[in-house]
């Protein structure tokens, strides 16, 4: 008699090999990324923003420091990203990122100016192609106000100051490019979320995860 592990079973019936977890700032998307990778024993891909050393004079000084925020964060993306592209068997096993390349695109369209962002989009188009590319994407929506709150609570000093006006600013951007380029999206309600200490939120993505899915957005509330 064969026997096999959940996590085996799992495995043989898995649809989604590469998957990305998306949202606004504050939305909770490193949280729930290490939770799945957790539970489905994957390779976890976590963006290293803290090592842009534009940041915080970014949020001092946007006009200033934008492009080269933006710059920084695309090569760094990228150099993380690529490694998929090499690595061997990737689609024998799991991997979950907390971010999206295309992140690159949406905030430079808010933060540059407009010659700026062509120049930069240029670069993006000719990167991207070389990536590759989400099984699907579970984008964590939450008001503003939420993200306000998650914000304060984690206490990053350079984030303190982000307008409200920004954050929805950037919630447009990924709403709008969600719904133009009909991408296979679990579009979570995440404005009462609490994956770490409700189970039951937690499961609501499991479960989903468990299912196929033909492009486009498919909506899901939390209990």
């Amino acid at each position: 008699m064969v026997r096999f592990s959940n996590f085996s079973i799992f495995r043989l019936t898995m649809n989604y090999h590469y998957i990305t977890i998306e949202g606004n700032i504050g939305a909770g998307k490193t949280t729930l990324a290490h939770l799945l990778a957790k539970h489905f024993n994957a390779r976890l891909i976590l963006e290293q923003f803290a090592d842009n050393p534009f940041l915080a004079k970014f949020y001092e000084n946007p006009r200033q420091y934008a492009f080269p925020l933006e710059l920084f964060f695309m090569a760094e993306r990228y150099k993380q990203l690529k490694e998929l592209v090499h690595t061997k068997d990737m689609f024998q096993s799991i991997t979950v990122s907390d971010y999206l390349f295309t992140k690159c695109l949406l905030f430079a369209k808010v933060n540059l100016p407009e010659e700026e962002f062509r120049l930069y989009q240029k670069l993006f188009e000719i990167i991207n192609q070389q990536l590759v590319q989400p099984d699907i994407i579970i984008y964590l929506h939450s008001p503003v106000s939420r993200l306000q709150h998650n914000i304060k609570k984690r206490n990053r000093v350079y984030e303190q100051t982000i307008a409200d006006e920004y954050l929805f600013n950037i919630q447009q951007a990924y709403t709008n490019y969600i719904k133009q380029h009909n991408i296979k999206t679990l579009y979570i309600d995440a404005a009462n979320a609490d994956f770490l200490s409700n189970k039951k939120h937690f499961q609501v993505i499991l479960d989903a995860l468990e299912k196929d899915y033909d492009n486009g957005q498919h909506f899901f509330t939390l209990p």
